[in-house]
């Protein structure tokens, strides 16, 4: 459990939904930080035209040198966005679209079969560049607009002949409505056909931490996070913040994460969401801020 990467989503996901727009020079310095608190990849944006947090993606790309940007991921929702991404110098890039074809054209505004021919052109570009590509399906396990997704729609949307090429496959339970059982299933159904698979969970039911474990041990071999359990996806009615990256730490105790290093990142946290007006909603932060220094992972 402790070797699973993690990666951190706050400056993306978490941000979605947020009414405050952080600055461009705070995320920088997020970056940063979390980058130094061992955090191996992070999510740090997005190259779309209809979210207003993530309209200066390309300039915190542009603030950050080479070896922050060779742990960065930069999500995108069409090749344009793709283009854009690699031209601004990015050096991961995550292509999104969503299983349900209603989700899709709410979310990038097309089908899903416009989504992946645009998902091959990406790659193709991606490998001119020397650029990662990752496919991410929203809406794995659940739509907003059309209930539980059949676990089949999934498997042929990663069997298509246009995601050859993509470096790994992330499962999305976007409007966090999955239970461990359906994440177990899908996630050892897709790591059956796809070379790498990641989970991307949201805590909506309160079961992000235990659908996250669902996954690693299903075969996952990364899973997402934010810190407060920030985020949710402004095209999807219901959602609410992603796992709690505090939450995760905790229960996973990665090599890299000592308890200094998880104070400081619940300290962190928790000057984040007061700065965005935001409430915390990591249940360890919470926990580390009650408990009494007789814990070691109490902030004492």
């Amino acid at each position: 459990m402790n070797d699973v990467l993690v990666r951190d989503v706050t400056l993306r996901d978490g941000l979605q939904l947020v009414s405050t727009l952080l600055p461009t020079a705070d995320k920088v310095d997020l970056v940063r930080f979390l980058l130094s608190c061992g955090l191996p990849t992070l999510e740090i944006g997005a190259v779309v035209r209809r979210v207003p947090t993530m309209a200066d993606t390309v300039d915190v790309v542009a603030a950050l040198d080479s070896s922050e940007l060779d742990r960065c991921w930069v999500l995108v929702p069409n090749v344009t966005g793709a283009r854009l991404a690699v031209e601004a110098g990015v050096r991961q890039i995550q292509y999104v679209l969503s299983v349900s074809p209603s989700h899709n054209k709410a979310n990038v505004g097309c089908d899903v079969e416009q989504s992946l021919d645009g998902l091959a052109a990406a790659v193709v570009l991606g490998s001119k560049h020397g650029v990662r590509v990752q496919l991410a399906l929203a809406t794995a396990f659940t739509c907003p607009f059309e209930g539980a997704t059949p676990e089949d729609a999934v498997l042929a949307v990663v069997s298509d002949a246009r995601t050859a090429g993509v470096d790994s496959v992330v499962l999305c339970d976007t409007i966090g409505q999955a239970v461990p059982a359906d994440v177990t299933s899908l996630t050892a159904a897709v790591c059956a056909v796809a070379d790498e698979v990641w989970f991307h969970g949201h805590d909506t039911w309160g079961l992000g931490v235990a659908n996250t474990f669902a996954a690693i041990d299903a075969g996952a071999v990364a899973v997402d996070a934010s810190l407060g359990g920030l985020g949710g996806c402004p095209f999807a009615p219901g959602a609410s913040g992603n796992t709690a990256l505090e939450d995760v730490v905790y229960a996973l105790r990665p090599s890299w994460l000592s308890q200094d290093g998880f104070r400081q990142l619940v300290a962190r946290g928790r000057d984040l969401v007061v700065q965005l007006g935001e409430p915390s909603r990591s249940r360890a932060a919470e926990g580390a801020a009650r408990s009494p220094g007789t814990h070691p992972w109490a902030l004492g």
